[in-house]
């Protein structure tokens, strides 16, 4: 019996979110690790380039990237990246075991709201047309639209790394997975450019010789390299039951933009396809506001906590609360019974 392209595809989605939900935690582990022995990566650190279990979690990523790769090359891109939720939730069920992390009630809804609208979204997404060569291809990203896109994406990132970064990066997650998801937009239009060279080389027609090919190549190694570098500082400086929704929906959102502008999917839609759209964005928005809200009350609360010590002799006897880092010590005299 034979199997359909789009069992494939959606075998291949399937186990890349095991994989890629999976090396979240494993990078996690290895981050905390590398942090009591060096610098963090969320202050610039590399000393996690020498822990191994990084570069295990880091291993299973490219396993689930290559599987999401291959998914694409097999079925449309509206039926791969909803199953992308399914990392999601591997990831948040894991690090309820392993890293004990937990989320309030509000960010529980808010991660339901995220994957609920991105649902929506690419449920109702216009259909991608799928390029015959790299040629193609070239000719649909050269077109004055795209450039426009690719120019602002650009810029945006820049003004993010140089600006915002250094202020608001360690405590506004937006800022590394912003950077994340706007370089995944361009990351998704090289890999489709190359899973369409690959396949049409193993089915005979050689498109290694066009410089277009390698030029797709170089831009996608860039981007997946810049993605990997702020998705490691995310995951180091905030709640890994966070980062990893609130990536899936914006990468999700920017994917669906750039595909939109550069292959013109977007005409002929319907008013209820359009408006089911909108609220799905709509969606997807509320979720992100209640995970970011509900990271500030945690962060506010554990900067208000403090412990009160009150003891009858001298400041020896604090020693053994001298390791906490919010106290407030109250020594008895002989007025205090």
């Amino acid at each position: 019996m034979r199997v359909s392209d789009n069992t494939r595809g959606l075998i291949l989605a399937v186990i890349s979110s095991a994989f890629i939900g999976s090396s979240f935690i494993l990078k996690k582990l290895g981050l905390r690790r590398a942090a009591a022995y060096g610098a963090r990566a969320g202050l610039g650190g590399y000393a996690y380039l020498l822990e191994p279990l990084w570069w295990i979690g880091m291993t299973t990523m490219l396993f689930g990237e290559a599987a999401n790769f291959i998914a694409y090359v097999f079925a449309p891109a509206v039926l791969v990246t909803p199953l992308g939720a399914l990392s999601i939730i591997i990831s948040a069920v894991l690090s309820h075991f392993l890293l004990e992390e937990r989320l309030q009630k509000m960010g529980i809804l808010g991660c339901i709201s995220c994957i609920v609208g991105s649902v929506v979204i690419v449920i109702h997404a216009p259909q991608e047309h799928s390029p015959g060569s790299v040629e193609e291809i070239w000719i649909l990203a050269t077109q004055p639209e795209f450039m426009l896109y690719s120019a602002a994406t650009l810029a945006i990132v820049l003004a993010l790394i140089l600006h915002f970064e250094p202020r608001y990066g360690q405590t506004n997650i937006l800022v590394y997975l912003s950077i994340c998801s706007l370089m995944g937009s361009l990351t998704i239009v090289s890999i489709k450019a190359i899973g369409v060279a690959i396949k049409l080389t193993l089915e005979g027609i050689s498109q290694i010789a066009y410089p277009q090919t390698w030029f797709f190549v170089a831009v996608a190694v860039i981007c997946i390299v810049t993605q990997l570098n702020y998705l490691n500082k995310a995951l180091d400086t905030f709640n890994t039951a966070m980062v990893s929704p609130i990536y899936y929906v914006m990468f999700t959102t920017m994917t669906i933009v750039a595909s939109g502008i550069m292959f013109k999917d977007w005409y002929g839609q319907s008013l209820s396809t359009i408006a089911s759209e909108l609220c799905g964005f709509i969606t997807v928005l509320s979720g992100t506001m209640l995970l970011q809200l509900t990271r500030e009350h945690e962060v506010n609360a554990s900067a208000a906590s403090i412990s009160w010590h009150v003891c009858k002799g001298n400041i020896e006897s604090l020693k053994d609360v001298e390791n906490n880092d919010h106290f407030v010590a109250l020594l008895a005299s002989e007025y205090v019974k």
